[in-house]
């Protein structure tokens, strides 16, 4: 338990240390806990995105909130990190160069541009999905947080912590996970596809919605796959994406700082998401 209180105090900017206080070890266990907080994250981006629809405020708006929402949430640290990424990599040529400028407060033009690009792609991608998963928004935003956030977090099963461990922005490096904390991560990462078969066999099935022609929507009756959506489908196949951008990004890095930092978390987090979105984009139109 002082663990995954530990993960959402560093994940997130819930005041938890207010009301709890956990052992300094239980820092270096909380990627392991890392898509358990996607459950909060994607609820609360969930629930201001359809809330801003309610509203009647334009979908893309509403997706800029729900956006927004998680940036408060968790007060950027990913962003963070994926600016220090492009940063770091973009501009330093050897290991030291590389560490030191994800180490530095400053953020560079690779970095903006990054931002700039990510969100973009990210708020474009988001919104282009909520039309065509009609009534399935849930969906995007629990799934691909979550799911991603354990993506990324075997980044620590893969590779060492590139720095010593009083150089770490937190003054703790992360551990390996046992293998049931493995477990139980990947339980949390799988439970919105579990959410969304128990769903399909209980009679709810989003549609898929085609926005270029407003055709009909897709189905799977009368074949062996009857009982699952196509949204389900796209979802489950296109799952893949951020475990494979995850071993590309993984390998990218143990050549050039042979390790990984915290920044790297946060960065491969984010990109890994982003794949799975522009996947989806890419997957709907032959499932």
């Amino acid at each position: 338990m002082n663990d995954i209180i530990a993960t959402f105090m560093f994940f997130t900017r819930l005041p938890l240390w207010r009301i709890s206080k956990v052992p300094a070890d239980s820092f270096k266990r909380i990627v392991a806990y890392w898509p358990l907080t996607g459950l909060l994250t994607g609820g609360v981006m969930t629930a201001v995105y359809l809330l801003a629809i309610y509203l009647h405020f334009h979908a893309i708006t509403a997706v800029l909130f729900a956006f927004i929402s998680r940036l408060l949430l968790t007060g950027a640290l990913h962003e963070d990190g994926l600016a220090d990424f492009f940063d770091g990599f973009g501009g330093g040529h050897t290991r030291e160069q590389v560490l030191s400028i994800m180490k530095d407060s400053h953020t560079g033009s690779y970095g903006v541009l990054g931002l700039i690009l990510y969100i973009f792609l990210w708020v474009s991608s988001v919104f282009i999905l909520t039309q065509q998963f009609n009534g399935g928004e849930y969906i995007i935003f629990f799934t691909c947080d979550i799911w991603s956030k354990w993506c990324a977090s075997q980044i620590v099963n893969r590779l060492p912590y590139a720095r010593k461990e009083e150089d770490s922005k937190i003054k703790k490096t992360y551990d390996r996970m046992s293998p049931g904390r493995f477990i139980t991560g990947f339980i949390f990462g799988i439970l919105p596809f579990i959410c969304m078969l128990v769903s399909n066999f209980c009679g709810y099935q989003p549609e898929i919605t085609d926005i270029t022609t407003q055709a009909a929507t897709i189905t799977t009756e009368h074949n062996a796959l009857s009982n699952v959506s196509s949204a389900t489908l796209i979802m489950i196949v296109g799952a893949i994406m951020p475990f494979i951008i995850m071993l590309l990004l993984a390998g990218y890095m143990r050549r050039r700082i042979q390790g990984y930092t915290g920044d790297c978390c946060g960065a491969m987090f984010l990109l890994c998401e982003l794949s799975y979105l522009l996947i989806l984009i890419c997957l709907w139109k032959f499932i």
